[in-house]
């Protein structure tokens, strides 16, 4: 079941939201033939805000995101005439019969739309830019299982189009998977990559779910719902008020977050729809989805390798590839694991494979002697900070980015102290403990289920099958779960 997201982007639009004549506005919505609300105490909004300074960590996350494309600060002056109630209510009945959505003007929908369209502006604008790479390949995948394209808006509620982002649950990715959830659409995650957060891989996932949400209900806006905080919740609201299968009449009896799920999906269509006439800017990006394509990776390597060798920024590579988790792309046998790249420099990449792949290895080979042959990613290091310490100096102790160290240990900043403890996905350890006959817990590796000698071979930089073969001669082709492995030119 997929637990309740992080939804904090669109519960931040009540922070802007007045009470008007001492009187929280509510959010309780009628069915459709209705326009009147039944309001709801002022601890109700109360609460809303809470949850809202639960999530301002990774707010704040979601409005400093790098977008694809160079996005200007500056917009353009707006037509305030556009706000006012009338105009709202119009476009929304017109949106109404657009839409399979069941779309009905509220004040509470009014007073979202609103602080989209003045306090959130810019972070809105923000979004429709990104929305220029990820909304065609949401449309080709809805369209491919027979699904409203509508439902493109949705990734727009549960991540603000971000691919790395996670809620304070665990939710991940632009469509916000729980880790059980995603194993359950084969969305698999390591230490190296987390399927989460493929576009593609994710997008694939969450049409199939929503797909199977509309067969359990028969209608969108309860599929949406479940989307959100799962079909057992949905069921229970539905009990609780007497059987109805509309989700206005059952919204009373949702968790919290999820009454104001499908309102904050409906907002966010309206100012998509209406984009142009509400001020915002079509500006088009430097990279769209078309003019990028992806490459099966032949060998193990590294997004600073690719940013050299096919001489493309590695910032790029980082956009392009938000998958995986330490900038490496994996290779075992059979896999699927690609590398996606603007198409000017897959070219390039294409047209120089082979020596790519002979550089990689002779830098592999070249380094074997000053790095570690233990750089293990199943194994990450808690490094306890000291005097002196700060990011981008533990970063170039272990061999990884400043933003990534952020990203394993949830930093909203660059601040550390004395004594704290950094979890540390480590591509090199220090020339103090880089030898391998140092210690005797440096010189084995403990065979796990599923592992051989060339397997074992891909964990370590500068070790080859063949050297293992060489070392452990005495072993022979087949190693048992539990045997032990030597990692030197050294006595076992």
């Amino acid at each position: 079941m997929k637990k309740i997201t992080v939804f904090g982007f669109f519960i931040l639009v009540f922070l802007g939201v007045r009470a008007q004549e001492g009187t929280a506005v509510s959010l309780e919505q009628k069915p459709k033939d209705s326009l009147k609300s039944k309001k709801e105490s002022p601890r109700y909004f109360q609460d809303l805000l809470a949850t809202a300074q639960t999530d301002s960590l990774w707010l704040a996350s979601i409005a400093e995101m790098i977008p694809l494309g160079e996005i200007a600060s500056d917009l353009a002056p707006v037509d305030h005439s556009d706000f006012k109630k009338d105009s709202i209510m119009s476009r929304l009945d017109l949106l109404d019969q657009k839409t399979i959505f069941n779309v009905a003007y509220h004040p509470s929908l009014e007073s979202v739309i609103r602080t989209f369209l003045t306090d959130k502006r810019e972070l809105m604008q923000r979004v429709l830019d990104r929305s220029k790479y990820y909304f065609p390949l949401f449309e080709q995948e809805l369209d491919a299982a027979g699904l409203p394209l509508e439902i493109k808006y949705l990734a727009i509620v549960e991540s603000a189009l971000n691919p790395q982002a996670k809620s304070r649950v665990g939710a991940t990715g632009l469509w916000q998977f729980m880790y059980a959830t995603g194993k359950m659409h084969q969305l698999s995650v390591s230490n190296y990559v987390d399927d989460r957060q493929d576009p593609v891989k994710s997008t694939k996932a969450a049409v199939a779910y929503l797909k199977q949400l509309y067969k359990i209900f028969g209608d969108w806006n309860l599929a949406l719902a479940a989307y959100n905080s799962g079909p057992g919740n949905v069921n229970k609201a539905i009990r609780r008020s007497g059987g109805k299968k509309d989700f206005w009449a059952i919204r009373p009896y949702l968790p919290r977050e999820t009454a104001g799920y499908v309102p904050a999906f409906m907002a966010s269509m309206f100012i998509f729809e209406y984009a142009e006439e509400l001020g915002f800017q079509n500006r088009a990006i430097d990279t769209p989805l078309y003019a990028t394509d992806t490459i099966h990776v032949k060998n193990w390597i590294n997004f600073e390798q690719v940013s050299r060798l096919a001489k493309v920024d590695i910032e790029k590579i980082k956009q392009l590839n938000p998958s995986y988790k330490l900038d490496i792309v994996p290779y075992v046998k059979g896999s699927d694991f690609s590398l996606r790249l603007p198409l000017e420099a897959l070219g390039r990449f294409v047209a120089n494979e082979d020596s790519i792949y002979s550089v990689i290895a002779a830098e592999f080979e070249a380094n074997k002697p000053k790095s570690p042959m233990l750089v293990e990613a199943e194994a990450p290091l808690r490094y306890r900070v000291q005097s002196g310490d700060f990011l981008g100096k533990i970063a170039e102790k272990y061999g990884v980015y400043v933003s990534q160290i952020k990203r394993w240990n949830n930093l909203s900043s660059n601040t550390i102290k004395v004594g704290q403890r950094l979890l540390i996905y480590p591509r090199k350890f220090p020339k103090t403990t880089s030898s391998t006959t140092s210690s005797s817990n440096q010189k084995y590796y403990t065979v796990r289920s599923g592992d051989s000698l060339w397997s074992i071979s891909k964990k370590f930089n500068g070790i080859s099958f063949e050297d293992l073969k060489k070392w452990n001669a005495h072993l022979g082709s087949n190693i048992a779960v539990g045997t032990k492995v030597l990692l030197c030119n050294c006595t076992p």
